[in-house]
């Protein structure tokens, strides 16, 4: 049986966040949506086994310094203004572990004023609804990661409990009709016949992306350790 990530994702909120600041290792300007300016930080309250940033996630005590709103909030305006791009996002990690966090990412995306790209895998946001009313008043398009198609695949992908998988699809149940939001999956694990079962069971319509692997080393090494390759 795997890990509770609700019970996780406290303990590891209480590593990366310290009176309102949260862990950041790098900010930078990548290619994805087309171009977007990115703060890279660690903390996830799953361990999947493709996370192309799961050596960081591990190493939290040893990665990254802690950041202030405004202080995240500058370093971006400053990419932005260079690249002259106005689309923004955190990754590397999970930005909502909690109230902490969650507020920490409101006021980075108050303080940043353009678009907002949220990545979450979605369990806070099953897990407690309060959390997605934070996000409602902004510029922002959340992009959930649903981490398999039933629960088995749920706890090989992430080890955590497959119990839990049920909270992501909650959590597009209580984004329906307050944010935008679509889902993403793992196309190269789920392939056409996961993506059909993942698509019974979604609660609400809503658009799905295929993500593709990224096939570092490791990235091989740990599916084929949780009998996923």
């Amino acid at each position: 049986m795997g890990f509770d990530p609700v019970e996780r994702s406290k303990k590891i909120e209480n590593l990366v966040m310290k009176d309102g600041e949260r862990k950041y290792y790098r900010f930078r300007y990548s290619l994805y949506y087309g171009g977007i300016v990115t703060a890279d930080s660690v903390g996830c309250n799953l361990l999947c086994a493709y996370c192309w940033n799961y050596f960081k996630n591990m190493r939290l005590e040893k990665v990254g310094d802690f950041f202030s709103p405004e202080e995240v909030a500058e370093k971006l305006v400053e990419i932005s203004r260079k690249r002259r791009c106005d689309l923004f996002r955190i990754s590397g990690a999970e930005p909502i572990l909690g109230r902490k966090s969650a507020e920490h990412t409101k006021e980075v995306m108050k303080l940043v004023k353009g678009t907002f790209i949220l990545e979450t895998n979605g369990i806070l946001f099953g897990y407690d609804p309060s959390l997605v009313d934070l996000f409602t008043d902004f510029d922002v398009l959340v992009r959930v990661n649903v981490k398999g198609w039933d629960e088995e695949n749920f706890e090989r992908i992430t080890g955590a409990d497959g119990r839990y998988f049920h909270y992501q699809l909650k959590a597009l149940e209580n984004l329906y009709g307050k944010v935008r939001f679509w889902v993403a999956v793992m196309y190269d694990l789920f392939g056409e016949e996961g993506l059909s079962e993942l698509k019974k069971k979604l609660p609400v319509p809503c658009r799905i992306e295929k993500e593709y692997l990224e096939k570092y080393s490791f990235v091989v090494e740990n599916l084929r350790k949780r009998g996923i390759l």
